[in-house]
């Protein structure tokens, strides 16, 4: 299956819609929006290009909705629909009404029967959409993915292809061990810190070495916790645990709790061992509430990992510790923080050092390169030479642009990891001149080359990549509405070269897999160390561990007036190779 469409699709369905179905010049306009179009527009007249004519408007909003085109809720998604089957025969439409007909109404007539049928909840790759899209002429594709429904038994079963999991390299199995030995001799007291930069497998080691110590604690009901800070790195912790207890071919069955978003209700009877995959956030304000089933977890918590331990610091997690020490009577657990230490200047704000200290009792497990000068002043270029990360050229394209943010707007960059807001970002979004920087630069970049973009908006990514096919380079957008199905079929066309640019906002930064990515763009604003991390992450990763040896990381920076030079590229020095600015 695929998730884009073949240029005769988009042909066939430019034909259907101009010249079967009339739609009409002013309803292209409309179904775009005033303010998309008169941004394209000014972007083509500013390079030169000629404006979209009829064939061309319709053909970019075919390929920018793709496989969606006719599904949705939307007013315009509705009355295209509706457009269409005014053209439909009435014999058409009775066989179609007769098949679906409306709840509550008894209509007779086929002009009537036309609206409840444009208006009919439209679930993608289901029967209804089938049946829409055959009769009125279009490719089955236009019937959308079909949505995944989580825990739902069907009689067909969709197994997927098992990869065997790759085999630790020197440097991990050196921490792997390091860890292991750690836990062994101290137990359920031990704590420490593991350190690697991102894209160094400080997941993969954490999860092996934790699954070997703890097996047998798990039939005696005893939990692994497992916190991390975002909905995918949930997912992406299941996923190395689940490949890594198959591949060790452990005897029993392990059960996995997910207590993170809309999960977490579990009856008592099925709390009996196994790993908690949790965020900070869900378990906070589960314990705010009262939650037995936490407290029931904790008492018997054999070990803790925190993702992103340089957060441990934060009252969430005060209040998680102080619950936990009173659940344990005082003897808590084996805790272990992940950091992506290696380019950062420190690990948190200075007054916050100390909790950070008793939680992990200082007790740091990192490459060792003390007979190295070179690597003990910047250890990433020990994974760079040695081909596990990707060498960084870093650009700094340099838009001209002047902005300025409110009192209220600084102020909230002033907090520990705070971001722009969404009318700051909105704002950088709809500027025309700025997406037409935007576009001549990404125009330049080699074709077939791999390419990440983060936009400023959903709206932002879904525009650029609009432009971008416009000029027939082949793009996607990625939003948290695309369904887990379409996202996959997406990343796999773009890690196998179908797609060459793909556009997203807030949703591609962890637990996403494209080695072969060449080029990170970021057109967005960026005042997070751990975001911009994320994201420059999805980029960096090297030939040995099947990625790249060169890495483009091109940043879009505006003058932000009343902010002086606070770029937060500006803190990881220690990552580019290279440093080139563009304007």
């Amino acid at each position: 299956m695929r998730a884009t469409l073949t240029d005769k699709e988009i042909d066939i369905a430019v034909d259907l819609l101009i010249n079967k179905y009339k739609i009409s010049t002013r309803f292209l306009n409309e179904f775009i929006g005033k303010q998309v179009k008169s941004q394209a527009d000014y972007i083509l007249k500013e390079m030169k290009q000629e404006s979209f004519d009829k064939k061309s408007l319709c053909r970019m909003i075919i390929i920018t909705e793709g496989v969606g085109l006719l599904s949705g809720s939307d007013n315009n998604t509705r009355l295209l629909r509706k457009k269409i089957l005014d053209s439909l025969s009435d014999d058409e439409i009775i066989k179609l009404y007769e098949k679906y007909p409306s709840n509550g109404n008894n209509i007779t007539t086929a002009s009537y029967m036309r609206k409840p049928l444009s208006e009919k909840r439209w679930h993608s790759g289901k029967m209804w959409a089938k049946d829409f899209v055959r009769t009125t002429g279009f490719p089955l594709i236009f019937a959308g993915i079909q949505t995944e429904k989580e825990n739902q038994k069907n009689s067909i079963e969709i197994i997927e292809p098992r990869r065997k999991t790759p085999e630790l390299v020197p440097y991990q199995i050196i921490i792997r061990d390091e860890l292991k030995n750690i836990l062994e001799q101290r137990d359920d007291r031990s704590r420490c810190m593991i350190s690697l930069p991102t894209g160094g497998g400080k997941t993969r080691v954490a999860v092996e070495a934790f699954l070997d110590w703890m097996e047998s604690s798990f039939d005696d009901g005893k939990y692994l916790i497992w916190l991390a800070q975002s909905e995918e790195l949930c997912e992406q912790s299941i996923s190395c645990v689940e490949d890594m207890w198959r591949d060790r071919e452990f005897v029993l069955p392990l059960k996995v709790y997910r207590f993170f978003s809309k999960y977490g209700n579990f009856p008592e009877d099925k709390l009996t061992g196994g790993v908690v995959v949790a965020s900070i956030n869900k378990l906070y304000y589960g314990i705010l509430n009262k939650d037995d089933n936490i407290v029931e977890i904790l008492k018997n918590t054999k070990a803790l990992i925190i993702d992103e331990a340089h957060r441990a610091s934060t009252m969430m997690y005060d209040t998680l510790f102080e619950l936990a020490e009173k659940a344990t009577e005082g003897r808590l657990f084996s805790i272990c923080g992940l950091s992506a230490t290696p380019g950062r200047n420190a690990l948190a704000a200075q007054n916050d050092v100390h909790k950070l200290v008793s939680r992990f009792h200082a007790e740091l497990i990192t490459p060792n390169f003390s007979d190295n000068p070179k690597y003990c002043e910047n250890p990433l270029n020990y994974f760079k030479d040695e081909g596990y990360l990707s060498k960084v050229n870093h650009i700094v394209y340099k838009t001209g642009i002047e902005y300025q943010l409110s009192d209220d707007e600084l102020e909230e960059l002033s907090k520990i990891n705070a971001e722009y807001t969404q009318a700051f970002l909105k704002e950088h979004a709809n500027d025309s001149a700025r997406n037409k920087l935007i576009i001549e630069r990404l125009l330049k970049i080699k074709e077939n080359k791999p390419t990440l973009v983060y936009a400023c908006t959903v709206e932002h990514a879904k525009f650029l990549s609009a432009m971008m096919n416009s000029f027939n380079r082949k793009s996607a957008f990625i939003d948290s509405n695309t369904n887990k199905a379409e996202r996959r079929m997406l990343i796999k066309e773009f890690t196998s070269g179908g797609i060459e640019f793909l556009f997203n906002f807030g949703v591609l930064t962890t637990g996403f897999d494209a080695p072969k990515t060449q080029n990170i763009v970021i057109c967005r604003p960026i005042n997070s160390e751990i975001l911009y991390e994320q994201i420059v992450g999805r980029g960096i990763r090297g030939p040995r561990f099947g990625g790249t040896e060169e890495c483009n990381v091109i940043d879009f920076s505006d003058n932000i007036s009343n902010l002086g030079k606070q770029q937060t590229f500006m803190r990881f020095k220690n990552y580019w190779d290279k440093e080139s600015e563009e304007k």
